[in-house]
């Protein structure tokens, strides 16, 4: 279980966490939703330690998060933003397999982690290519395959569709899907629903650094609108709009 107690956080002297008490169980597949700069991206960042708290306690399996690091950020999953923030490697293969080799696994098992996790997001075969190399969009595909590989309880993918294209967007969902029939938990941070709302058992929405919406998608998706949210159409909900393969600009904003 992840855990957020009167969560506060500031940047100098604006709020970007305003006493946020969020639970989020085992399991539970959590669409964390809300306009640029409202705070997805500052909450996430608390659950495994990336972020310090001004007031308030983040938890992860019943521990506080500052009082073991290292267990926090095993249990807990990233995928950030922006991908260049967390490749460490020349390769493909080597990035993928660098948080599994240091937990201490077997060669065998990194390997088997390393080709699965490549090929959910269709990036089967090239381990061997210079992440220098790719686009922006394989990038980011291997960071969420870094992600992947490390087989978290909860994975916390930050807008996790930016640059993919419909075939690698279509493997990554498959791939959330399955890690959430199998039981790890999921929260995707996103400003728009279209990729994820089927998979969703829970939509938290935030505004101004507060939950203003914490609901099961059925109920939320008609507020969600009015809170900056983008939602599915009737029609063709499964597919982007031409033009939307980056994120709105200023969503760079540490909030």
């Amino acid at each position: 279980m992840i855990e957020t107690r009167g969560l506060v956080h500031r940047y100098g002297g604006a709020t970007a966490l305003d006493g946020v008490s969020l639970s989020i169980p085992d399991g539970e597949f959590v669409v964390l939703a809300g306009a640029n700069g409202s705070g997805k991206t500052t909450l996430v960042r608390h659950f495994n330690g990336l972020l310090e708290p001004d007031a308030g306690e983040v938890l992860v399996n019943d521990a506080p998060v500052a009082d073991n690091l290292a267990a926090a950020r095993t249990a807990v999953g990233m995928v950030f933003q922006e991908p260049r923030d967390q490749l460490v490697a020349a390769t493909v293969g080597a990035d993928v397999a660098f948080g599994p080799e240091n937990l201490g696994l077997p060669r065998e098992e990194i390997d088997r982690r390393v080709a699965d996790a490549l090929a959910a997001v269709n990036m089967g075969g090239r381990g061997d290519e210079r992440v220098d190399a790719l686009s922006g969009g394989e990038r980011e595909r291997v960071a969420v395959a870094g992600a992947l590989a490390m087989e978290p309880d909860h994975l916390v993918l930050d807008e996790p569709f930016t640059g993919l294209d419909d075939p690698a967007r279509r493997s990554v969902a498959e791939r959330l899907r399955e890690l959430r029939d199998a039981g790890t938990g999921i929260v995707v941070v996103t400003h728009d629903l279209r990729d994820v709302v089927g998979l969703a058992h829970r939509v938290v929405a935030l505004a101004d650094g507060q939950v203003a919406l914490d609901a099961p998608p059925d109920e939320a998706i008609g507020s969600l609108p009015e809170l900056g949210v983008r939602v599915p159409s009737k029609r063709g909900s499964g597919r982007r709009d031409p033009g939307h393969d980056r994120t709105d600009p200023g969503s760079s904003d540490p909030c």
